[in-house]
């Protein structure tokens, strides 16, 4: 019957023949999800060149791998071998698995993460009795082979190794209370996996086979409700059970600290004090030598070892504390256990990237309970700096530098300078974010206090803060403050870019962009001698221009450099004019600037215009002062920065580039070949040539018959863009004027392709489902962005997509909520920007209400604290004038002017409340209190107190809303009374929000650092050596890839989740279904930690994860996955998402699995339902799902509701595809089946009713008699026919009755059939009576 086939897509209407046993899921979602082969045409090649901006746009070097290249990778991954590491206390030695291209630092990484010793941070390492360089590759030891010994020493501590180990030792025992943190949210990079794993927990080791086929208790989606409304609850964390084992009392530095001088001569390096759980204060000295307990108390100083009555003392600050407290062995024991019941992924912190932060955070992790005491919180500062602050001052400029002019001449030098670079990015971010909050809450003095607010410029933590606004007035002509907020919204892209491109010589600064509370600041390391002005008041601009067009900088030092940027990017080298008219040839934009810094090192600054103008767009929609006839201001377009994107240009010019091979070769054979995918790009070699794949290839491989491969030389081929035409230039003779027009031509072609073919194409392939439909505004902006469509596209598309069919619908809605959502964002940076941080809880919360809560309170008021308002008298506070009217009409201003779209009058009344409020959460940064806000008047709304609580949102009682019911209540604690008094007044507050609910806002961050080149190279090799048949070393390659990206990046980094989630795909494919489990079940954590619980993403990873366990037999755990994926999807965007017919497929195959056939048929027909709506009652994707369902009610032995939907099945088959199709022969062969049976069955019926018979052996399920398909749980045709022709035995003869006649007795209209001449043929058959059977499994492709 029915396969399982890909989430997000709908690929089982293909109606093709399937052999597998379980479709895999495939590489074309939208979300970053992994590419699909070479081979899959037109739309597969849009998405691989324009996967995003850091990626195939004109990369480097060649990206597949060259074959030393894989060698080298091979022999890497096979030099690992087992060492012993001797210790000087238990457990004495241990051993440990190693690689000779590790380097010694990743060893100690693993002694000190092992659990056996936890307590050593201070140490060195010996191998044959000489020490081992900490900064070396294991590959440089000498004589380090395999059962090698190496011996642990332990080292005098430094001060800063002791505070090192006082932070390690705090976080390890759990001393370490709850942090505040300024760039982390509330419960920032939390997963959900364990608790919804939970609930199936029981059921991993229950052969699906012993289920009951009655019993549905053990299905985790019995009685779920399709058409219920979202609920928060789905992304709510459980509360713990219990609270983890607590080893001590409090772990904090002493009062005593630090030491005195003359103590420091004697080898004192910080003062600690600790309280055991027994109520025990000891003070404890950190001695160069060791840790000890001193004779000091709180009131008298005496540092010095304590003889009596407890001496005790040790190397590591662990072994101390068990020496102090007798319990802490045991609880520490316990909380290694209670830590290890989780997944492992769950407990490792986020380093490489900042964690998600969910939207919704539980009422406990709001309240004034849930802020527990803690005095070393205060001074983690100092353990982590010391006491002169001066660890943390890093140049960060020359640390990117210096990360670029590393090595990369071999394997072992890439992974070293892209781990280094990867985590000095990681750094840098978090570094420049924390400063950008505190500059945004003006806490840090600006250099220029005499300027205006918007020009002031800050350095903090040698970081050069400046704010998105154009103070310095240099975008007065292209739009002001809106153009000077694109324009380093896009320098941080070309930023990214040009880090990729990783040209040599090119250096760019660390770019990192921060929105917080309405201020957008840009935050970069300081290029040297930018802020020394240049003898004779020389300019610092060396290439590009100086004052905008009037002074041309044309330094040919740049010259090289620029040169190979603009021949990735496509870009024309073109003539410019200065104000006097003198002439200048650059490389590359005239915005585009170079400096050479006192570093002698060649820096590239404002990249906001790499790709050139979007002029059809312009024209249409924007008027220049100097023009004679000027729009009116409020018809214009916010800003003249409507550049196009790279994965456009790099589209175009593959495009342009398959189109000159393809004329090459018609004028070498004289003939026009067969085209194959007129966006497909072809093999360019090293050579400056492109292969063309003989025909005796297959699938894009060569076959050992075609080994020679006709070459065409592009070498001619020439297609690149001024970025300078539309910008103000003045060409001065007739030869420049006629090539400048020639450069406007080709713009306007490239303009003329994003509308009339990109656009239209996506569409197609949208409605097509060819690609994944996006589900919220971020997957919808990634897709549009991959193909090379902007933003401001999203009216168009509304306009392409409106009042077309179901599936469009979507997509425009859609659209449309996410027009709304950007303009309200606008409009709240707008009252943000002036408004003092303390208050903008309130300006946000009014705004909420004005847009969201008007149908439960039509007139909001705005809640501003009287006391703090009297603080800033100076402040307008015109949020607070803001009224539902005018907000709609602001709202619908904004939509005009950036999107060109017309709202409509009734657009505030239909959107999706839940989805929305989410978008404009994550857009601005804010997390509220999780509780089900009221939009309206509905009197059955209701707050249940386990939705603030965060208690588990799973159940498998019956219930459909997921809550649980009928308990008794319990007395309630602190925690409790305090989620109680949040829900009630939740319930009585006269507006949907409060100030009080938003808990947070945190930073929206863009940063600039670039995807690891190696890992994708390697990965990319893995899967070509799969694609050629070569398995082993595919496999190799892949693990070899996945031990890069953690490498490289880390573990916890949304890259590594992606290439879990592409792995785990293409281990399903070759039947390693173990490992694709546990890759996608990383791929799930990674994914809600670092993309966020609810991100599409993630739920397409835990849709994955389902059919995965499914193909290992575990159906239970697949639909409890599945249940968390669909109520994840209500929430972000609604019900009824057109790929969520594919989803609800795959749980019916499964419940079909499991034998609950009931639940089996009530998806089926839930799946049928939307289908319907979404691409009509009569395509073939309703056929194929009509043929489902009837199989599914013969399982459930109701015979004539399945007669009835194979004919409809059939009807649709044969109108659509015709007779001769397998599709209709199938069905077909199926309807005569079904039909035959049940009139056996109401044969039986009406002998029992005559009382003929007084007992009946009949079989009420037709195919419940027949196995299950392997891994599907679907009877196939040829077995239902067996047990059918089992049952005609007894007769004579089978019913030579037609269809019609048959369904006409069934129903009961019909007498006793008449003896008739010989049996006539089916009426509904074509080409004869012959049985037909078709052959194929019993799936019509699902």
């Amino acid at each position: 019957m029915a396969e399982l086939s890909s989430a997000g897509n709908c690929d089982f209407f293909s109606c093709k023949n399937t052999t597998t046993d379980v479709v895999y899921p495939k590489d074309k979602n939208v979300n970053s999800q992994p590419e699909k082969s070479g081979s899959e045409g037109d739309a597969v090649t849009l998405n691989k060149t324009a996967e995003d901006e850091s990626d195939k746009v004109a990369a480097p070097q060649e990206r597949t791998l060259s074959s030393c290249l894989q060698e080298s990778l091979l022999i890497q991954r096979q030099a690992v071998f087992q060492i012993t590491v001797q210790l000087p206390h238990e457990p004495f030695q241990i051993p440990i698995f190693v690689s000779t291209q590790e380097q010694v630092q990743d060893l100690r990484q693993s002694i000190i993460e092992s659990p056996g010793t936890f307590q050593y941070t201070c140490f060195h390492l010996e191998h044959n009795g000489e020490k081992i360089n900490d900064y070396v590759e294991l590959s440089e030891v000498k004589e380090l082979k395999p059962d090698s010994e190496i011996k642990l020493l332990e080292d005098p501590y430094t001060e800063k190794e002791a505070r090192a180990h006082a932070i390690r030792i705090r976080d390890l025992i759990g001393a370490a209370a709850d942090r505040v943190d300024t760039i982390h949210g509330v419960c920032a990079g939390m997963s959900l996996y364990d608790s919804v794993g939970a609930l199936t927990s029981s059921a991993k080791s229950t052969p699906n086979g012993a289920h009951n086929a009655g019993s549905t208790s053990e299905s985790p989606v019995a009685g779920y409700d399709f058409d219920a409304p979202a609920s928060i609850q789905a992304i709510l964390p459980p509360r713990l059970p219990q609270a983890p084992p607590k080893t001590i009392k409090s772990l904090s530095v002493s009062p005593w600290n630090p030491p005195p001088h003359h103590l420091r001569q004697k080898g004192h390096l910080l003062y600690l004090q600790i309280t055991t759980n027994e109520g025990e204060h000891f003070q404890i000295t950190s001695h160069v030598s060791r840790f000890f307990v001193n004779k000091s108390t709180t009131t008298k100083f005496d540092p010095f070892p304590r003889t009596t009555p407890k001496p005790a003392s040790a190397h590591s600050l662990l072994s101390l504390i068990e020496k102090l407290s007798p319990s802490f062995a045991s609880n520490f024991r316990s909380l290694q256990e209670f830590n290890s019941s989780r997944d492992a992924l769950m407990n490792i912190p986020v380093t490489h990237a900042i964690p998600s932060n969910p939207w919704l955070v539980g009422a406990s992790e709001s309240t004034l309970a849930a802020h527990q005491p803690d005095l070393a919180r205060t001074q983690e500062a100092y353990l982590i700096t010391g006491l002169e602050n001066a660890e943390t001052l890093r140049d960060w400029n020359e640390d990117f530098q210096v990360a670029k002019e590393l090595p990369k001449e071999n394997v072992q030098d890439r992974v070293f300078r892209e781990r280094y670079t990867t985590k000095l990015f990681a750094d840098y971010t978090e570094a420049a974010v924390r400063g950008a909050v505190i500059v945004a809450r003006g806490e840090v003095a600006p250099m220029n206090p005499t300027e205006g607010l918007d020009a002031q410029i800050f350095v903090y933590n040698n970081i050069f803060y400046s704010f998105g606004a154009d103070g310095a007035d240099i975008f007065t002509s292209e739009g002001g403050d809106e153009a000077a907020r694109v324009a380093v919204g896009k320098d941080v892209a070309g930023v990214r870019l040009v880090n990729q491109l990783d040209i040599d010589g090119l250096h760019t600064p660390g770019t990192v962009i921060v929105d917080y509370l309405g201020k957008r600041i840009v935050c970069q390391s300081i290029v040297p001698g930018i802020f020394k002005p240049r003898e004779n008041g020389e300019s610092q601009v060396d290439y590009g221009g100086v004052e905008g067009r009037d002074t041309i900088a044309d330094n040919e030092v740049f010259v090289p450099a620029f040169a190979q940027l603009s021949k990735h990017l496509h870009v024309k080298k073109h003539h410019v004019w200065d104000k006097q008219g003198k002439k200048h040839t650059l490389e590359g934009s005239l915005e585009t600037k170079g400096l050479l810094g006192t570093d002698a090192r060649k820096y590239i600054l404002d990249m906001y215009r790499l790709t050139p103008l979007d002029v059809q767009w312009l024209e249409d929609h924007w008027t220049d002062a100097s023009d004679g006839q000027q729009k009116p201001k409020a018809s214009n377009y916010p800003h003249r920065m409507a550049v196009l994107r790279p994965e456009l240009v790099e589209m175009y010019w593959r495009v342009k580039l398959s189109e000159y091979v393809r004329e090459e070769e018609v004028g070498k054979k004289g003939s026009v070949q067969k085209e194959e995918s007129p966006a497909k790009p072809e093999n360019l070699t090293e050579g400056g040539g492109v292969e063309t794949t003989s025909k005796d290839s297959k699938d894009g491989v060569p076959s050992e018959a075609s080994d020679k491969r006709e070459r065409v030389d592009i070498s001619n081929f020439s297609l690149s863009f001024n970025t300078d035409v539309f910008n103000g230039q003045t060409p001065q003779t007739e030869e420049e004027k006629q090539q400048w027009t020639q450069d406007e031509e080709q713009v306007r072609n490239l303009c003329g392709y994003l509308r009339e073919k990109v656009v239209p194409e996506m569409i197609k392939e949208l409605q097509e489902g060819e690609v994944g439909f996006p589900m919220d505004g971020h997957s919808l902006a990634r897709l549009m962005h991959k193909r090379g469509i902007n933003i401001r596209y999203l009216g168009e598309l509304a306009k392409l997509t409106s009042s077309q069919t179901s599936r469009l619908d979507a997509l425009s809605a859609l659209a449309v909520q996410e027009m709304i959502a950007r303009a309200f964002k606008h409009i709240a940076h707008k009252y943000l920007k002036g408004t003092p941080a303390p208050l903008a809880t309130s300006c946000l919360a009014h705004l909420l209400n004005c847009l969201l809560g008007t149908g439960f309170n039509d007139a909001p008021k705005a809640v501003v604290d009287k006391d703090l308002q009297s603080l800033y008298t100076e402040v307008d506070l015109t949020f607070a004038k803001v009224t539902p009217l005018s907000l709609s009409q602001e709202i619908e201003d904004q939509v005009h002017l950036r999107f060109r779209y017309e709202l409509g009058e009734s657009w505030a009344s239909g959107f999706k409340h839940l989805q929305l409020l989410r978008e404009l959460c994550l857009k601005l940064g804010i997390q509220l209190t999780a509780k089900e806000y009221r939009f309206n008047h509905d009197p059955t709304q209701s707050i249940p107190s386990s939705l603030v609580n965060g208690t588990t949102h799973h159940n498998t009682n019956g219930h459909t809303n997921g809550h649980t019911h009928g308990k008794k209540k319990k007395r309630l604690g602190d925690d409790d009374q305090a989620h109680q008094s949040s829900d009630s007044l939740a319930s009585h507050s006269a507006q949907t929000f409060e100030p009080d609910d938003i808990v947070n806002i945190f930073p929206v961050v863009k940063d600039s650092c670039p995807r690891s080149a190696l890992a994708d190279e390697a990965l990319e090799a893995g899967r070509s050596s799969i694609a050629q048949d070569q398995k082993e070393i595919g496999q190799e390659l892949l693990i070899e890839s996945l031990s890069l990206h953690e490498q490289i990046y880390g573990i916890l980094h949304p890259e590594v989740a992606r290439v879990y989630h592409q792995l785990a795909t293409i281990y399903y494919q070759l039947e390693e279904k173990s490992a694709a489990v546990d890759l996608a079940r990383k791929a799930v954590i990674v994914s809600e930690r670092t993309l966020g619980v609810d991100c599409n993403e993630t739920i397409l990873s835990y849709l994955n994860l389902g059919i995965f366990e499914h193909g290992m037999g575990n159906s239970v755990v697949a639909l409890a996955h599945i249940r968390h994926a669909l109520d994840l999807w209500k929430l972000i965007y609604g019900l009824r998402h057109p790929d969520s017919i594919t989803t609800i497929n795959n749980a019916a195959v499964m419940l079909q699995n499991l034998k609950l056939f009931h639940d089996s048929r009530v998806w089926f027909e839930k799946c049928l339902e939307i289908c319907e709506e979404v691409s009509g009652k009569n395509s073939v994707n309703s056929a194929t799902l009509c043929f489902q369902l009837a199989q599914a009610l013969a399982l459930d032995s109701d015979a004539k509701a399945a007669v009835v939907r194979m004919r409809e099945a059939y009807s649709i088959f044969l109108s659509q595809l015709g007779p001769e199709d397998r599709n209709t022969k199938e069905s077909e062969s199926w309807l005569e089946q079904l039909t035959q049976n049940a009139v056996s069955i109401a044969k039986h019926a009406r002998d029992v009713q005559a009382h003929r018979l007084r007992r009946i052996q009949l079989t009420p399920r037709i195919s419940m008699r027949t196995r299950p398909q392997p891994q599907v749980g679907q009877p196939s045709p040829a077995d239902v026919g067996a047990g059918v022709r089992r049952e005609r035995a007894a007769s004579a003869a089978m019913d030579s009755r037609s269809v019609d006649e048959l369904l006409k007795f069934i129903e009961g209209g019909g007498d006793s059939p008449k003896r008739r001449g010989p049996a006539k043929k089916n009426p509904k058959r074509r080409g004869g009576g012959g049985g037909g059977r078709s052959g194929r499994t019993n799936t019509v492709a699902a």
